[in-house]
């Protein structure tokens, strides 16, 4: 007898507002269900879920979109067991080209109220719902450096210490995730492993690491109260700003990171990252956890 599995998939729910007119949504017409739903796809190996979402959209819609808010997940029987959709809302930032094929072979954007009642799904339409109702927020994302070598085979200063090859495969597996939220300014402990964690997507978006001596392991020991006042000031650039960040850290300072931003203390392996929506005026209205897939 074969064994049921859990498939793990990712979505979005792509909102416009056109100037002068009611926000619309987009939807996908796959011919082969005759139905109409929103983007959605499987994982593909290594990715993170948030990173899938944006992937799959592009591929289904040929727009590219960033995630504004976490929504919620979905699961329904599949014939090799069950599904499982974890779902965003998305803001569009470019348009590719649309080329209709065997999966989806129409786009659309509809009103909510046509939308609702053109989806074939009903808690997708659920879904719906509740991302129209979803605050406006920035995220900002609290990423633990990636796989460092050994401290027992390193001889040298701590602070230099390398990440090891699984870490720089984390590092480059990040680039989609930090992407899919639009990361746009980057902040780090001036520790080699987190600086190093940062840098392919640094390089990718052509962005410059702000370290500070203040996050490392060494300063952060000795004086608490000065990460404390650095990630008070972080957060609320940020959400004053509305421009999303992504800051980089070791785990023993991750507590005193995390009580920033009003999150209690979790474990989080190398490469982990936390995602805190932000309102305008810096509190946090949802967190999200992603594992890394390696």
């Amino acid at each position: 007898m074969s064994r049921k599995r859990l498939i793990e998939a990712a979505g979005a729910i792509v909102l416009r507002r056109p100037k002068g007119r009611q926000a619309q949504v987009l939807l996908i017409h796959r011919p082969s269900y005759n139905d109409w739903s929103l983007p959605k796809g499987k994982l593909d190996p290594d990715e993170y879920l948030a990173a899938a979402a944006v992937r799959e959209t592009w591929e289904e819609t040929g727009f590219r979109i960033r995630l504004v808010h976490p929504v919620d997940r979905i699961q329904y029987p599949i014939p090799t067991g069950t599904k499982r959709v974890a779902y965003w809302l998305g803001t569009v930032t470019g348009n590719g080209r649309f080329k209709a094929n065997s999966e989806v072979d129409r786009r659309v954007w509809l009103s909510v109220g046509s939308a609702l009642k053109r989806m074939t799904y009903a808690d997708e339409r659920e879904l719906l719902q509740q991302a129209v109702r979803l605050p406006a927020t920035t995220p900002l994302l609290i990423v633990r450096h990636g796989k460092a070598m050994e401290r027992k085979n390193w001889t040298g200063k701590d602070q230099l210490r390398q990440l090891s090859s699984r870490g720089r495969r984390q590092s480059r597996l990040l680039i989609p995730l930090l992407d899919a939220y639009g990361v746009a300014a980057l902040e780090s402990s001036t520790s080699a492993r987190c600086m190093t964690t940062l840098t392919p997507y640094a390089r990718a978006k052509r962005l410059d690491v702000q370290g500070w001596s203040t996050l490392s392991e060494e300063k952060a020991k000795d004086n608490p109260d000065a990460v404390r006042k650095l990630m008070k000031r972080l957060v609320k650039e940020t959400a004053a700003a509305g421009v999303p960040r992504a800051i980089c850290g070791h785990r023993p300072v991750l507590p005193l990171m995390l009580e920033a931003l009003g999150v209690p203390d979790r474990p989080m392996l190398t490469a982990a990252v936390l995602v805190a929506h932000l309102s305008p005026d810096g509190e946090t209205v949802s967190v999200e956890w992603h594992k890394p897939r390696v």
